[in-house]
């Protein structure tokens, strides 16, 4: 008997609605085939705000697109769309901003490398693109340095660092800044690590390290780690279970770092005669400088590493040539990121040369 194998087809309707469909999806539904060569994607999302930047092209889509994003991300309350560069329109690095959908509530709550922020976004300078720099610099410091951070914003090195037990002067123009980093220290529980200012960068830079030279020695007591199970059972019943570590505030900067990138070349004579000027001795170990800027493109940035190191040259008053940044004279130059189509974000690292430091009737 040969069996019967035919499978029966039964008739069912699918049905795939709005919530099927992702954000691209819907996006490329909608827009004419004319405007969807580069579809509005890349935007950065800072608490429950989403912050988008359209191009000119997308504008009189604008409000479709926010609220099929507010759709799409359950976390977004508010978009907004920039409307003027940072940096340029403000020395705060605010910016103008139209809110596109939700209500116009930028007080967020951010967390970067187990750290937490509150602030209100529309008041201060936050972004989320550049967490792998974060990272990658406060990297290279070393518990029991100090760190002169002149342009410090809400503390996205500094607070990440004083967990490392680090020393930050962390200072912002900014009131608003100066705020939310004063409630950052508190909230990380950093503050016998990081402290707070709110002054001018170029006199900061100065006044910084003459009173870091002139301060009373401090040590901070480091919390006692407990022994394992196995070694506390080794020890005798009298015994102390862990000595109790400190770390000494240094008299000088192991490192000063200025991340506004529209300007920062722009303070480096601050740095002229800085330490003649505080009256720190010769042969007393120098700082490096982290300064970050904005220049060109191109494949291998070589052009771009010539120009950086011919502005910071002029601005010292002293040649500087690309190398690696820990030979004196040298400048390490690190491509950052890409903020527009024909501009980068750059990392200029150096020493700061000891004829520099010394050079009477600077700043």
């Amino acid at each position: 008997m040969v069996k019967d194998e035919r499978v029966s087809v039964i008739p069912y309707t699918l049905h795939l609605d709005y919530d099927y469909w992702d954000y691209h999806d819907i996006m490329s539904a909608i827009l004419p085939i004319d405007e969807q060569d580069e579809i509005p994607s890349g935007f950065s999302i800072i608490g429950h705000v989403a912050h988008l930047n359209l191009r000119e092209q997308y504008l009189s889509y604008k409000h479709l697109i926010a609220q099929v994003l507010l759709d799409k991300n359950p976390t977004v309350k508010t978009v907004i769309n920039k409307i003027d560069t940072v940096g340029e329109e403000s020395e705060y690095r605010t910016f103008q901003y139209e809110v596109l959908a939700g209500p116009n509530d930028l007080n967020v709550e951010v967390s970067e490398e187990g750290c937490e922020w509150r602030f209100d976004y529309a008041q201060v300078y936050w972004n989320p693109r550049l967490q792998t720099e974060h990272r990658r610099l406060v990297s290279q410091f070393r518990a029991g340095e100090a760190v002169c951070d002149v342009m410090a914003g809400v503390g996205p090195f500094a607070i990440p660092a004083g967990r490392k037990h680090v020393f930050v002067w962390a200072n912002d123009l900014n009131p608003a800044s100066h705020a939310s980093l004063a409630d950052a220290i508190a909230r990380n529980k950093v503050g016998n690590f990081v402290r707070p200012f709110n002054a001018d960068g170029r006199a900061f830079i100065r006044d910084a390290a003459a009173l870091l030279w002139r301060e009373p020695a401090r040590a901070v007591a480091l919390p006692a780690r407990r022994p394992s199970r196995a070694a506390s059972r080794a020890l005798p019943a009298s015994a102390t279970a862990t000595a109790t570590a400190s770390v000494a505030q240094p008299r000088t900067f192991a490192h000063y770092v200025m991340n506004l990138p529209a300007s920062a070349l722009t303070f480096l004579p601050s740095f002229v005669g800085l330490y003649a000027a505080a009256g720190i001795p010769a042969g007393t170990p120098r700082p490096k400088v982290h300064v970050y800027c904005f220049s060109t493109k191109s494949d291998d940035n070589a052009e771009q590493r010539d120009l950086i190191c011919a502005e910071i040259s002029q601005q010292l008053g002293f040649e500087m040539v690309p190398g690696d940044g820990e030979e004196e004279g040298t400048v390490a130059v690190y491509d950052v990121r890409d903020v527009a189509p024909k501009k980068r974000m750059f990392c200029a690292t150096f020493v700061l040369p000891a004829e520099v430091a010394w050079r009477e009737g600077g700043g």
